[in-house]
């Protein structure tokens, strides 16, 4: 039976703290198993959690988002510091695209002041499906041999990028990563450049639903704006230790077959996104 947020007793915090490592072990292996951000994976799966123990439809989106953008902080800075050693971050693109995705991001963070909960999940339905459609395909959508000439078509597109993405609570990968592919874009840089946006779109992303959220009453314990503190703390940790296990599943398993299973799981829980 769903719990009532407002009397928060010993069992009723074991249990909401169980539930949150489990977000987190299902967000690191799917993100080291299929190379996609943890965040399309925790929006949702936190999303229901907070949804179990009767936490308004309206606050546990946004508050699934929030927390899934500042469980991406550490997790981005990890991931870009390993591609950087190996050279993959690529400084060009990260000069001309990072501005305008930061800005985007701040942007989006912002707009959950006055985005509702019901919109929230209407926008990661619809980029859901985009998206599981995008993994589906047996080959990379391509649509030009090279990102476009004009820097503010680029920084359009960035722009776009970090709004979509902080509404989300996404990373720069699920986004950026396919947009430059089909720009026929080396896919190392492509997953190397896009750790270092992550960290763009979480920290301005993180800052704008602090800020929407901090008059918000019937927010859980320990909550920070829109974001959950001790599920931030419990997620960011787990899912850091769980990737690697993701990551050596993956060199066993056939990588083509695991992301239509993904894709197929992405289309069902952003349908029901939509219909919840």
């Amino acid at each position: 039976m769903p719990l009532d947020p407002s009397t928060f007793d010993g069992m009723t915090i074991a249990i909401l703290v169980a539930g949150m490592a489990v977000t987190g072990m299902i967000g690191g292996v799917l993100a080291g198993l299929l190379g996609v951000g943890g965040g399309i994976v925790i929006v949702p799966v936190l999303f229901w959690v907070l949804h179990t123990f009767n936490i308004a439809p309206e606050h546990a989106s946004h508050l699934a988002v929030a927390t899934s953008l500042a469980t991406i902080i550490p997790t981005s800075i990890s991931s870009m510091r390993s591609h950087a050693k190996r050279g993959t971050v690529d400084r060009d693109l990260l000069r001309l695209w990072g501005p305008a995705v930061f800005i985007g991001a701040l942007v989006g963070g912002g707009l959950a002041k006055v985005v509702s909960g019901e919109h929230l999940r209407l926008i990661f339905g619809v980029v859901g499906i985009l998206v599981a459609i995008n993994m589906a395909l047996p080959k990379t959508l391509v649509l030009s041999e090279a990102l476009p000439v004009s820097k503010w078509i680029n920084r359009a597109i960035a722009w776009v990028i970090g709004v979509i993405s902080s509404l989300m609570g996404i990373g720069g990968g699920t986004l950026s990563v396919p947009t430059l592919s089909a720009f026929s874009f080396p896919a190392h840089r492509a997953v190397g450049t896009a750790s270092a946006m992550g960290l763009l779109i979480a920290i301005p992303g993180v800052a704008g639903f602090i800020y929407a959220g901090l008059d918000v009453e019937g927010l859980p314990p320990g909550s920070l704006g829109y974001v959950s503190l001790p599920a931030a703390a419990i997620i960011a940790p787990v899912s850091y230790l769980f990737a690697p296990l993701g990551a050596h599943l993956a060199h066993a398993l056939d990588a083509k077959n695991l992301k239509r299973v993904f894709a197929l799981f992405l289309a069902l829980t952003a349908i029901r996104m939509l219909t919840s």
